[in-house]
């Protein structure tokens, strides 16, 4: 697979999918609990996979950062930064925080270099890394506890020389959107009269009503899997709900029936499509998860239907998957 960042082209190895970022390592700040902190970040149990990963028992990685990454990480977690869920150590002193952080980020370079190295003074079998590096303590400065996870992206450049491609990403419990975020949708809806339209406006938000009846009649089962049983295909929307117009919402070419698991895959960023009904997979995602879900990269999706569907899809692409 090979992706582009920061205007260079890379080949993807492997991936580290979903480090929880935990108390311990975050900012003394950002802290839930009372403890100072290590500053070492965990990546693993010791074992080959590990050692394959990295290269060495021993090991030192070249690593970097993308400033658009943690551009976009700041947006997604400003609502929680505003209206905090969790009982940080500054909570009230998060909103100037989270304003200087930006200002902070914004004027780095695109490309942000850092060296990690394994804590060896640190019997196994859990194996943590720690750098004295800027870009390594602005993830702890940047990360929030419990909401936070991390990507390493394990990559080869023109050169042949190898990095890891550090990302952080937030989870609020199961949810991309903030839970502040939901509740202001449901009590917009709430005081709106309960026309007809409103009624499903409300069931397309989870893919029913007459949003998915519309679809199933223009694609009556999964593209990737074939399957044709209603009770186990979800209407997913394209653009998502949160971020669409009313009139999208309701459009059933802004959507697929999937399967379950590449609903999941597509509602979180994991895969798109290009316009000639290809694959595209996100780096994000180990090379085994894919290969145990029976997808690939750039794989022709041939009953995809696509017309109608190019702006959706663009806008899929450019702000939905995780690059």
């Amino acid at each position: 697979m090979k992706i582009i960042l920061a205007n260079k082209n890379y080949f993807v190895m492997d991936t580290k999918e979903r480090l929880t970022v935990a108390d311990s390592f975050v900012a003394n700040p950002n802290k839930i609990g009372t403890g100072n902190g290590e500053a070492k970040l965990y990546v693993g149990q010791e074992s080959p996979e590990i050692d394959k990963f990295f290269g060495a028992r021993e090991f030192v990685a070249k690593c970097f950062l993308i400033k658009s990454d943690l551009i976009r990480y700041l947006d997604e977690t400003r609502p929680e930064c505003l209206k905090p869920e969790q009982p940080y150590r500054e909570r009230q002193h998060l909103p100037q925080l989270w304003e200087e952080r930006k200002v902070k980020v914004e004027v780095l370079p695109e490309f942000i270099e850092f060296t990690i190295k394994k804590q060896v003074q640190i019997a196994g079998p859990r194996i943590y890394v720690n750098s004295s590096d800027t870009a390594y303590k602005l993830i702890r400065e940047l990360s929030l506890p419990n909401i936070t996870f991390i990507s390493i992206v394990k990559v080869k450049d023109s050169q042949k020389k190898i990095f890891f491609y550090f990302r952080l990403f937030v989870d609020y419990f199961g949810e991309v959107t903030h839970p502040d975020i939901i509740q202001a949708e449901i009590d917009k809806i709430k005081l709106v009269p309960s026309t007809e339209k409103q009624i499903q406006l409300t069931k397309s938000r989870i893919g029913q009503g007459e949003y998915r009846r519309k679809l199933i009649l223009d694609c009556p089962f999964c593209p990737i899997t074939m399957v044709t049983d209603e009770r186990i295909l979800i209407a997913s929307h394209i653009k998502p709900w949160r971020f669409s117009t009313n009139e999208e919402r309701l459009d059933p070419l802004n959507g697929f029936m999937l399967t379950p698991t590449f609903d999941c895959l597509f509602d979180s960023g994991f895969l798109s499509f290009t316009d000639d009904k290809r694959t595209i997979l996100s780096p994000h995602l180990s090379k085994m998860v894919y290969s145990k879900i029976g997808i690939s990269d750039s794989k022709l999706i041939t009953r995809l239907p696509i017309l109608g569907r190019e702006a959706y899809l663009d806008y899929h692409r450019k702000n939905i998957l995780k690059r």
